[in-house]
């Protein structure tokens, strides 16, 4: 399905977004019309993250899997669930165990790429935090592992050196480089790259989830970003450093509002050389300039 390296899986993260309707997804679909089914036509991977609020059963795991069979290259990654990364509460055999009744059906059809452990800022490089790390690893030793870390204080060597003697990843992430926030550098440890792509919007980054009205904002509205065709390049020179030497790597766009994240993955495999680019008709109303690489 793409010529960009057999090792480089190019998707968006989630993909059940309203928004994308009219932009992504046709206006008004028919009653047989599947999201997930129609993303895979055009990239090789997606990121779960309905797994991050809950834990997914085993019939959800095998509907998933199901739903790509027409993409015999497509993998999926998947967020660990917040109990682990965000509550940081003790936690036992059995909750490993809840979490995993989704995922295994994906790990045995041998369409798991890899379990994002997704850490927020506010999580810092100490002993406490290193032995919660240790204790995630040993948790799930048995499946592929990568850990986004956005505080500056992992920027270490002895992190880097740590991950990669347990065999687990690191993310290279793009955000907002605000106060102690960690820096895009194309790192990898471990036998998996994986590149996150938030998009570049300082103003709403840091966002409290408070509108100036006193409302509640939209708490996606922090990736609300475009990439630049610039922009796009300089990643892909990026990606192409993380790739070297990994088995599999990873790049997700969770940009997501109106389908930017669509466009800019779109636009990425066609920086780092795809020449056989699929992208929804639907898409070229807002974002006329995929023209340019698209297959018509």
């Amino acid at each position: 399905m793409t010529d960009i390296g057999k090792n480089i899986f190019i998707g968006t993260a989630g993909w059940s977004y309203k928004d994308w309707y009219g932009i992504v997804y046709p206006e008004n679909p028919d009653k047989g019309f599947k999201t997930l089914d129609f993303i895979a036509n055009f990239f090789d991977t997606v990121e779960i993250n309905s797994t991050f609020y809950a834990p997914a059963n085993s019939f959800m795991g095998n509907r998933w899997v199901s739903k790509v069979a027409h993409n015999d290259r497509f993998q999926f990654t998947a967020k660990l669930w917040q109990r682990f990364t965000h509550d940081r509460t003790e936690f036992n055999s059995e909750d490993v165990r809840k979490y995993l009744d989704g995922i295994d059906p994906i790990a045995l059809s041998g369409r798991l790429g890899a379990i994002l452990c997704q850490f927020p800022w506010s999580f810092k490089n100490c002993d406490e935090n290193r032995k919660w790390i240790s204790k995630i690893i040993n948790g799930f030793n048995d499946y592929p592992l990568v850990f986004e870390l956005r505080h500056r204080s992992w920027d270490r060597n002895e992190t880097y050196e740590f991950l990669d003697r347990m065999g687990v990843g690191i993310v290279a992430i793009d955000q907002p480089v605000i106060g102690e926030s960690i820096e895009f550098k194309p790192l990898r440890t471990g036998n998996i790259g994986y590149v996150r792509l938030h998009g570049r919007n300082y103003e709403k980054w840091f966002s409290t989830g408070q509108s100036g009205n006193g409302k509640k904002s939209d708490p996606s509205a922090r990736y609300d970003y475009l990439y630049s065709e610039e922009e796009i390049r300089e990643i892909a020179e990026k990606v192409m450093i993380v790739s070297k030497e990994s088995e599999k790597t990873f790049v997700i766009q969770n940009n997501h509002p109106w389908g930017q994240a669509v466009a800019n993955a779109s636009q990425l495999k066609a920086a780092l050389g795809e020449s056989d680019i699929r992208v929804p008709e639907t898409m070229f109303k807002r974002f006329p300039e995929l023209k340019k690489i698209a297959k018509l």
